[in-house]
């Protein structure tokens, strides 16, 4: 069976026995409120994988950014144990690269001073990161741009832009939230195609929030299904499809039967939107 699958696939899905880089063992998350503790997320266990591709889908309000802010160090836990590259998650992680969902590019700035922005926060060597943000670029396919400012760019390239600049400082983990929610369907679809590409490129460990059912399975190598809040993890699913994954995958059998098992999670609730 191995001569069947595609050549890249090896290189971009991780073996189970690959090392553990982000560990979650009882990790629950808690609010203090005027009325009392607010209880957000409810104890998780869960590892992801040096060089994985996860994906976590929920409805709105049911924590998923919550523990996207708490992998990169930016809220505490509550309780539970919460591991990066084998210890402990105590404060910002410097090991992360965040992407929002909106872009957050500096409008007086053009491309590769938008980039180099990491470098400057971070006090990195100026000579290094220029010639790693233009290496970036050329892998992104944003070679002329540049010199252009955010305005002159699509949603989509601005995107691109904001996802190298959360790469400029080699972080083993790339973490984001709903990075395209904003972007219409067509450009959506080939953010996708981007980001697979530039994750098989780079071998980064992503964990992704979504609540896009088929972006999820399209990208993911495992999918994290959240309950309504406060949020667990119910299900988790392997997405067994071969790599890299064309847009004409979503109309096969093997990815609608995906779909229909990660959307009965969610009939009754209707929360997730059908991107």
């Amino acid at each position: 069976m191995t001569a069947s699958v595609h050549p890249l696939r090896a290189a971009a899905l991780p073996a189970a026995s690959a090392a553990t880089l982000i560990h979650a063992l009882g990790v629950r998350k808690t609010y203090r409120t005027q009325d009392g503790e607010v209880e957000t997320l409810k104890p998780l266990d869960f590892d992801i994988r040096a060089g994985e591709f996860v994906s976590v889908v929920g409805p709105s309000g049911c924590g998923k950014s919550t523990l996207m802010k708490m992998v990169a160090g930016l809220l505490p836990a509550s309780g539970g144990e919460l591991e990066l590259s084998g210890k402990p998650v105590c404060g910002p992680q410097t090991d992360v690269g965040i992407v929002f969902q909106s872009a957050l590019l500096l409008p007086w700035r053009r491309v590769l001073d938008n980039i180099l922005l990491q470098a400057e926060i971070r006090g990195l060597p100026m000579q290094a990161a220029r010639e790693r943000a233009q290496a970036l670029i050329d892998m992104a396919g944003l070679q002329g741009f540049e010199q252009k400012y955010p305005w002159q760019l699509s949603g989509g390239m601005q995107q691109r832009v904001a996802i190298l600049r959360a790469l400029l400082h080699d972080p083993s983990v790339l973490l984001m939230d709903e990075p395209f929610g904003a972007l219409d369907a067509m450009t959506r679809e080939r953010m996708n195609l981007e980001l697979q590409r530039i994750w098989m490129t780079s071998k980064k460990t992503v964990m992704l929030i979504t609540h896009s059912i088929p972006e999820a399975i399209f990208l993911s190598d495992r999918v994290f299904v959240m309950s309504e809040r406060p949020g667990r993890i119910v299900q988790t699913y392997d997405i067994d499809l071969p790599r890299p994954r064309p847009l004409d995958v979503m109309g096969t059998e093997a990815f609608a039967s995906y779909a229909r098992q990660l959307r009965a999670h969610f009939y009754a609730q209707g929360s997730l939107d059908a991107h």
